[in-house]
């Protein structure tokens, strides 16, 4: 699944994530800083870094001249053939619950080979639960927008503002409790804008919908758009050259973080500034399969990539085996792995595991270049943690910006998006720089370098455990202690 939070637009400013705390009084990572003064006339070498991800707009005007290509084709998709692309998927767990109905239909009347039962009854009632969830929030979330935009409509202003809502008089009692739960949202966070609140709102519903339509519907299955054998996970040879595919978003708001042109007075300025990216389409609108991450991970390694970038996750992974397989591979060949920890805003740690991951089955080994990541606030006090995200001691290695952070999207437009999936690129692109200006360095050398030279912070932050906020250390919720930082990493290169 996407790593991105659906939905709230705040009023950060454009580019935080390349500014510094001390000049700008945003915790970015100091991109700017260190081009002005650690790189200013020196040549960096051109890096090659893969985005799997949901699909990319090769033809927006801030990422094209950046975007990795040959003569016939801009990467490769998973997900996709000549009888079409998968947008929406289940999630992992309505399949494994498919594929336990199928197996055991009457739990009255077991078959004799009863494997994978005791797994079968365990996730039954979890799933059970996740589809009234999401059943009941959309009926909620639907209720709750349809009475809102009754009081907008009220208002008569194509564009309210936050005084227009306060002076608004409600017609009904309704309308008079749907204007306090609005206001009070505004009181919760002080960076949200009406359009951000409503655009949270349509998103909101939007998202529940999928759930319930497509994520968590045993009915649902668009496989045989792929035309592959889903059985056969080590099979290789599917997909389409069609890596824009039917939603671009997600892909694209990655890609500009890292590498969308700098300096042409266009947009956004990436992180890199020497980056071929290339397209791998694997991840639909829902859980991906495992069989298409290993792939994506593979085809990106022997098309060149020295780092890969994965903003998605999930929370079962059935044939983790082979993707371990194709992350042995990547470790293999000297590739970086930098992956979005999650926006469950859990406690890695101790409140469930999120896939892929560093750490291999039935092993102790571990992937040694792989990079976890969080995702922080501009302003650093207790809410730096974003209340999204998850975190965890020992299995969230750094912090990066990750919140309204504003990139490239379809049609050569730009949006401030939310989540993990918008920190994991940040640290991409920090990695793609200093493998630009040092080449010679390792991937476990750069994982090295950016863990050592992150901003330490030595305040308390915010976190759920358990549904429970507590304020913690920040070396509780991640192994570095800090947030990235390109200034500080640029100096400890050049002394490996």
């Amino acid at each position: 699944m996407l790593c991105s939070a659906f939905g709230t637009v705040h009023a950060q400013k454009i580019n935080w994530q390349n500014q510094d705390l001390e000049r700008d009084g945003v915790f970015g990572i100091s991109t700017e800083r260190t081009y002005t003064e650690l790189l200013k006339g020196k040549k960096g070498k051109e890096v090659i870094v893969a985005v799997i991800d949901g699909g990319v707009d090769t033809s927006h005007v801030d990422l094209k001249p950046n975007l990795w290509h040959t003569s016939k084709k801009w990467g490769w998709s998973f997900l996709g053939s000549a009888r079409g692309n998968v947008n929406n998927e289940t999630l992992e767990l309505t399949r494994l619950i498919r594929a336990g109905q199928k197996r055991f239909p009457d739990l009255n009347n077991l078959p004799a080979d009863t494997n994978g039962l005791a797994v079968y009854k365990k996730l039954l009632p979890l799933f059970r639960k996740q589809f009234q969830q999401a059943r009941d929030g959309l009926n909620y979330m639907s209720g709750y927008k349809l009475a809102s935009d009754t009081i907008f409509e009220g208002i008569g202003k194509p564009k309210p503002a936050l005084n227009d809502l306060k002076t608004y008089v409600p017609l009904t009692l309704l309308q008079s409790s749907i204007k306090a739960m609005i206001l009070n949202e505004f009181k919760k966070d002080s960076t949200l804008t009406m359009e951000g609140f409503r655009t949270q709102l349509s998103d909101g519903v939007k998202h529940l919908k999928e759930q319930y339509d497509y994520g968590l519907n045993l009915s649902f299955d668009p496989r045989d758009l792929v035309g592959d054998n889903i059985g056969d996970i080590k099979e290789k040879t599917y997909g389409s050259t069609d890596v824009m595919g039917p939603d671009a978003s997600h892909g694209s708001h990655v890609s500009g973080i890292i590498g969308a042109v700098r300096n042409n007075g266009i947009g956004i300025d990436g992180v890199a500034d020497h980056v071929k990216i290339i397209n791998v389409r694997a991840i639909p609108n829902g859980d991906e399969r495992d069989k298409d991450v290993a792939n994506a991970i593979i085809y990106a390694v022997d098309q060149g990539a020295r780092i890969i970038n994965m903003s998605f996750g999930k929370r079962y992974s059935p044939n983790k085996d082979r993707v371990d397989e194709a992350v042995r591979y990547a470790m293999s060949k000297d590739v970086l792995l930098v992956h979005a920890a999650g926006n469950d805003g859990l406690d890695l740690d101790n409140e469930g595991d999120y896939f892929p991951n560093k750490f291999y089955s039935n092993s102790r080994d571990t992937a040694q270049a792989w990079l976890n990541v969080g995702a922080s606030n501009a302003q650093d006090d207790e809410k730096l943690v974003a209340s999204f995200s998850n975190f965890g001691k020992t299995r969230v290695d750094v912090f990066a910006p990750g919140v309204g952070i504003y990139s490239t999207l379809p049609g050569s437009n730009y949006k401030a998006l939310d989540g993990t999936s918008m920190a994991t690129p940040v640290v991409t692109g920090l990695a793609a720089l200093i493998r630009s200006y040092y080449p010679r360095l390792t991937a476990v050398q750069v994982k090295e370098i950016i863990m050592k030279s992150v901003v330490k912070v030595g305040h308390d932050v915010q976190v759920k455990k358990k549904n429970v906020i507590v304020n913690v250390p920040f070396t509780e919720v991640c192994i570095s202690g800090g947030i990235v930082n390109a200034y500080q990493a640029i100096k400890l290169a050049a002394r490996y």
